[in-house]
């Protein structure tokens, strides 16, 4: 295992993640439903499968575009989907 990856992707996804809207719908299910560990797990699961296919994507895509493409390219839609949640159109 190359660990510099391994510690590069487990931080930039840990500080991605915090505080975002996947943290607060995990609070209000286990607040609502009373079930930590289920939501727990059910939320692992999901992000398990949605990390899975990113990086089957990743992997896919790796093949065909060099990196920098790929990294302009989720730039840009991430910019294009800000501006639209800005402007409420989505």
């Amino acid at each position: 295992m190359d660990w510099k990856i391994f510690l590069a992707t487990l931080s930039a996804v840990f500080v991605a993640e915090l505080a975002d809207k996947t943290q607060l719908v995990g609070i209000g299910m286990s607040a609502k439903s009373g079930k930590p560990l289920t939501v727990w797990a059910g939320s692992v699961l999901a992000y398990m499968v949605v990390t899975f296919l990113s990086v089957l994507l990743g992997a896919a895509l790796g093949n065909y575009l060099k990196p920098e493409i790929i990294r302009y390219a989720g730039a840009s839609i991430f910019i294009l989907v800000g501006i639209a949640v800005f402007l409420k159109i989505i």
